[in-house]
């Protein structure tokens, strides 16, 4: 083992020690904030300085102190969205603004002033139902729906703002141009940050001096609030106390804390917050190190002083303080009103993007280790999975793959052939994926460093040399992905006369991309090496990882020649980062409290983008016990991103090496996964075109049942299925809350049924994961499972109709040739819809637009909830045939079974049960 990898292996076993990664009390803006509202200075909007434009209304905002102006941007945004930009009015030079996270030009909504005078200002959207009312002293803005205040932003007076500041050395008259809001006498410095800041053995100079900011918002009536990724925590965030903030700065965190607030290796700053009837969200646009504070008031009854004969008794709506701080940038905040949570999802990725649609391929299981050895493991590997009859679709190699951990090269005398390798694994309908960090040995003879080198390509340190950490390979450089330039080049290492080695069937899996330095202040880079456009790396830490997802799939993109959809996976990511791939956990550990925290954290994901989310099968770190590793895998089976992995001082744990009857039970999970693709790539479909998570909270389905908001260990994959994953040991009953009043639930194994709106207890032995079907829906299926997606293509589908309590029922399915973009191009895809109904079941188009040949047919009906045995079912074709079905029906669950049918699932047809 490399002397950078026991190091790493021994600072990461201690990792999560406080010495390594800081907490709120050693960040110095946070303590400056802190100090700063004890002193309740306010500032006051100068509505007489009111300018309106086309697409904004500005107007100018004054600390009653330090007297310096902010200039403040109100924008209406099509869709129910607003945006309240505040920046320097004459800062010392441009501020920070997070680029390329936006879509596109977003389309504007002109504000009407409606009424005000010198103490208010009231701006309209045009339809009149949504209000911005902004008081002047002391400044505050109220949003109101309806008549209702919504939110109200900085009415506990906490907008703070650090001005950009001469460098000390040409400050004259010191006593003169100190910022009167922050205290710099001498003793206080330090202590402080203002100028330097200390994080272990590093001191962060700051050039222009200390230049955070902060805001607060209030939520009126909501207590139930989501979001901010990526943290071990519980779905439902949590109240904050004094120096307890949740922290989103990207990190490298083996091992992570569970149950943490500390900031791991993602940053996604938008909340979402729900009520009975509402659903907004707030969108903090800013990508240095954030914090945010969340403190709930509950609501409370109290009786009014008696006033007549009557005591009256008054409610006080709760409501909710959220209290954003950044170390640098603008103020840039989008406030989503909904009101419904589809409504919120559908504004999100107006900003930011949808889920792209992923390769069919990517949606089976993933098979992965650091590090399979060599061609011969992979050989191996790939051969016990067929051995015993488990599919799966992807092999993945670690950085050992490499020579040296030079990425896009490959180890001479392990992969003498990786181009024989991976037509192995074609021939088996297969596809590689490969690791490539952003981390570049500094090596004069590896071609990547120096053609970066000598093109200026790297992030440099503060003299201007290019700056160096110690990673995987040693020393190294590291890419300055922020640079279009330097992207585009990157990009062109994937074209296949470039990459050596490298065919059609290989993908990238992008790591340590925090990016990762070891021995660097909490083990990433400095805050003031400087990136392209002289910005240093503090204003754009939480955007890197971003970066380098958006250069690799570009490139993968481009080396087909914009035919093929990519597949990457990162492990950093920021708003956004949906439109590039996948995203996982990280290092997690095989431990049961892991798989428990798996759950809640891809809920979170889910809902703020980032549908194509998932935790490592097993644990990351240790060896899990054979329970655990089943019940790991059949959780996993339903969640989107499935891969199976292990760090490299781990045992072996390929799915056939626990034991025959262990072997069976993970081949099952992982076959009910294969079985389930259809429905699966549908919901994904749906993520893309409509912004609907694929792995969503029951509170999304169910937004009026208050019980169920804080509920995180089961959850809905679509609308259609609910899955209450085991995820402790030696369990023989578990607890299932079935929601919906009106609802009907079927369990999918047994058939069962219960009414919705109760907790129902179900016996559970190791082969059991409870997955129910909700009454009303149709779910497509696959009724021959293959070695790999690419051989179930034209294998027949089965449907499984779950009558709700009226009899009724609808579904649908979405198909296109799971790999290219023709589905947008060529409107090559099929999208079907069907819906059951007074005991017809009818198969129609749900989109004409799309034309796709499929061959397959739906052979397998099942209709689960049907009361009385049938006479007769009959299929009537497009062509106005009509055949008669033989059929079964047992009585005892209610179930009529259809096999050996032969109905093409392109073509229009309805199948009559009387």
């Amino acid at each position: 083992m490399e002397a950078a990898e026991k190091e790493k292996i021994s600072v990461e076993d201690e990792a999560v020690d406080k010495n390594i990664f800081r907490d709120c009390s050693k960040i110095a803006f946070y303590r400056r904030q802190k100090q700063y509202f004890s002193k309740k200075s306010t500032h006051q909007a100068l509505l007489d300085s009111i300018t309106a434009s086309e697409d904004s209304t500005r107007f100018k905002i004054i600390n009653e102190a330090s007297k310096v102006p902010l200039l403040a941007e109100v924008y209406g945004i099509e869709g129910n969205i607003f945006r309240l930009k505040i920046n320097e009015a004459t800062p010392l030079k441009p501020r920070y603004e997070v680029p390329d996270v936006l879509i596109s030009k977003l389309g504007t909504v002109r504000l009407i002033s409606c009424s005000g005078d010198a103490g208010n200002l009231v701006l309209a959207d045009g339809k009149g139902n949504l209000k911005c009312h902004i008081t002047a002293n002391p400044f505050k803005v109220d949003l109101v729906s309806e008549e209702e205040v919504v939110i109200s932003i900085n009415s506990l007076g906490q907008l703070y703002f650090e001005h950009l500041q001469i460098p000390h050395k040409q400050r004259a008259a010191k006593e003169n141009e100190e910022d009167a809001s922050i205290d710099t006498s001498q003793e206080n410095q330090e202590d402080l940050g203002l100028w330097e800041e200390k994080c272990g053995n590093f001191v962060d100079v700051k050039t222009n001096g200390p230049a955070s900011i902060g805001l607060d918002f209030c939520l009126h009536g909501f207590e139930h609030l989501y979001g901010i990724p990526q943290h071990a925590e519980s779905h439902q965030l949590k109240n904050t106390g004094d120096e307890d903030a949740y922290r989103l700065y990207n990190l490298d965190v083996y091992g992570y804390k569970i149950h943490d607030k500390m900031g791991i290796y993602g940053s996604i700053p938008y909340l979402l917050a729900h009520k009975l009837g509402r659903t907004i969200g707030i969108f903090w646009l800013n990508a240095s190190e954030t914090l945010v504070e969340i403190n709930t008031e509950p609501a409370v009854e109290y009786t009014q002083t008696q006033m007549g004969p009557v005591a009256a008794k008054q409610k006080v709506r709760s409501r909710t303080h959220v209290h954003w701080m950044s170390e640098s940038g603008i103020i840039d905040v989008f406030l989503l009103t909904g009101p419904t949570p589809s409504d919120i999802f559908k504004q999100y990725s107006h900003l930011t993007g949808t889920q792209a649609m992923p390769p069919l391929f990517s949606l089976g299981y993933h098979q992965c280790r650091w590090n399979y050895e060599d061609e011969q493991d992979v050989k191996a590997v790939d051969a016990g999975f067929d051995e015993h009859d488990i599919p799966y679709d992807v092999m993945w190699l670690d950085i050992e793959h490499t020579e040296g951990k030079r990425y896009f090269t490959w180890d001479k005398k392990r992969f003498p052939n990786p181009k024989r390798m991976q037509e192995l694994l074609r021939s088996k309908k297969r596809k590689l994926v490969v690791i490539s960090d952003p981390h570049i040995k500094i090596d004069p003879d590896y071609s990547v460093y120096t053609m970066a080198k000598e093109q200026g390509f790297f992030v440099k340190n503060r003299e201007g040399g290019d700056f160096e950490g110690v990673c995987w390979p040693g020393l190294s450089s590291y890419l300055d992905f922020t640079n279009p330039k330097v992207r585009e080049w990157y990009s062109s290492l994937f074209a296949f006369p470039v990459y050596q080695g490298s065919t059609d069937i290989l993908f990238i899996w992008n790591d340590m991309n925090e990016p990762s330095v070891f021995r660097g202040p909490e083990q990433t880079m400095q805050k003031n090496a400087i990136h392209h456009g002289n910005w240093e790396h503090r204003e754009l830490h939480n955007i890197y990882g971003f970066y380098q997802q958006m250069a690799t799939a570009e490139g993968l993109i481009k080396r087909s020649k914009g035919k093929e959809r990519p597949f990457v996976l990162t492990r950093s990511f920021f708003a956004g980062s949906q439109k590039y791939g996948a995203v996982w956990t990280g290092d997690n550990t095989a431990e049961w409290s892991y798989l428990k925290i798996s759950i809640p954290m891809l809920l979170t994901l889910s809902i703020t983008g980032i549908s194509f989310c998932g935790a490592d099968v097993g644990g990351f770190i240790g060896n899990p016990e054979t329970e655990l590793l089943v019940r790991w895998y059949q959780a996993g089976a339903y969640q989107p991103f499935f891969r199976g992995h292990a760090t490299m001082n781990t045992k072996r744990r390929e799915p056939w090496l626990f034991g025959e009857e262990h072997t069976r039970l993970i081949r099952e999970a992982i076959r009910e996964r294969y079985a389930l693709l259809p429905y699966w790539y549908s919901l994904f479909y749906h993520a893309h075109v409509a912004s609907q998570p694929v792995m969503r909270p029951l509170w999304i389905e169910f937004p009026d049942e208050l019980e169920i908001f804080g509920i995180e260990d089961e959850y809905m994959l679509g609308s259609a299925l609910l899955v209450h994953p085991v995820t402790e040991p030696k369990v023989t009953m578990v607890d299932v809350f079935l929601p919906g009043s009106n609802e009907v639930w079927y369990d999918s194994k047994t058939f069962a049924h219960w009414e919705g709106g109760c907790t129902v207890k179900i016996p559970v032995a190791l082969d059991t994961i409870p997955v129910f079907q909700r009454g009303g829906s149709v779910v497509p299926m696959k009724t021959t499972v293959g070695k790999s997606t690419g051989w179930m293509a034209n294998s027949p589908y089965g449907l499984r109709v779950a009558l709700s309590t009226k009899g009724s029922a609808v579904g649908e399915l979405y198909l296109d040739d799971g790999h290219s973009f023709q589905y947008l191009h060529q409107t090559q895809f099929l999208h079907r819809k069907f819906s059951f109904c007074s005991s017809v079941l009818i198969n129609s188009s749900a989109d004409q637009r799309g034309h796709y040949p499929s061959k397959c047919v739906v052979e397998e009906i099942l209709v689960l909830g049907l009361r009385k045995e049938p006479s007769s079912v009959t299929t009537h074709s497009s062509d106005g045939k009509d055949q008669p079905v033989a059929f079964t029906y047992c009585a005892k669950t209610s179930t009529l079974s259809l096999k050996k049918l032969s109905l093409n699932i392109g073509t229009d047809w309805e199948v009559h049960i009387k």
